[in-house]
């Protein structure tokens, strides 16, 4: 099964796309990661990202939709993965359909109110050793400022600020809202309150899934 998270900056997404794949036991693609690798590595299509991103410029459709397509092609996503990132516009949804149009797909929206999502990423640290993200309104921590697991220090990232967020938001909402209207007319959508406790928020992403999965192993026994 294909499953596609949505959600605006902050709104979980991420902890919930490791949840999922921790208990489904499948990857979780997140196409920064995808282009961090590739530029690291120096593929071919790493370069091409490489290019645009020295000059400024957004890394094209053409590439990402490259890197998906590599990714989703090796031994591990053959059960299923999880999609973080991607697509963002409909005619990447549309790419990804041909790249796996007969694989079954589930897409889930995280959704927090913006004012919510304003006062969890002012709180976001992050580890200057190790990339670790905690917040700190609502992780407590050992000790203030520094990293749980390596010991590092805690910043702020620099986007991270109230004026940056919004605009952040904004932007998400707008690019967005068709692209959850292609998949509510394709009837695979399912929105979930992100503004529950973390177990609480699974919950009910994991029955969602479980139902999706089980819709799709009794169509297989009927074929």
């Amino acid at each position: 099964m294909r499953i596609i998270l949505f959600g605006a900056p902050g709104s979980g997404k991420g902890t919930q796309g490791d949840l999922i794949a921790k208990r489904y036991g499948i990857p979780r693609i997140s196409t920064g990661d995808l282009l961090r690798l590739a530029v690291r590595k120096g593929t071919p299509l790493g370069r091409k990202a490489e290019s645009f991103m020295n000059s400024g410029r957004l890394v094209t459709d053409e590439v990402v939709e490259g890197l998906v397509r590599e990714r989703i092609a090796e031994p591990d996503c053959r059960p299923g993965y999880i999609l973080d990132g991607f697509p963002r516009t409909i005619g990447q949804a549309e790419a990804m359909a041909g790249m796996a149009g007969s694989r079954p797909e589930i897409v889930i929206g995280i959704e927090v109110r913006p004012e919510v999502l304003v006062d969890r990423l002012c709180g976001r640290r992050v580890c200057a050793s190790c990339s670790a993200v905690y917040n700190i309104h609502v992780q407590p921590l050992a000790a203030a400022g520094i990293c749980d697991i390596c010991g590092g220090e805690l910043v702020r990232r620099k986007d991270d600020t109230p004026e940056v967020i919004r605009e952040r938001i904004r932007v998400y909402h707008e690019q967005t809202e068709s692209l959850k209207d292609y998949y509510r007319r394709k009837n695979v959508f399912h929105a979930v309150d992100g503004e529950r406790p973390i177990a609480v928020i699974f919950q009910d992403v994991a029955g969602l899934l479980d139902a999706a999965l089980g819709r799709t192993k009794a169509s297989e026994r009927r074929t």
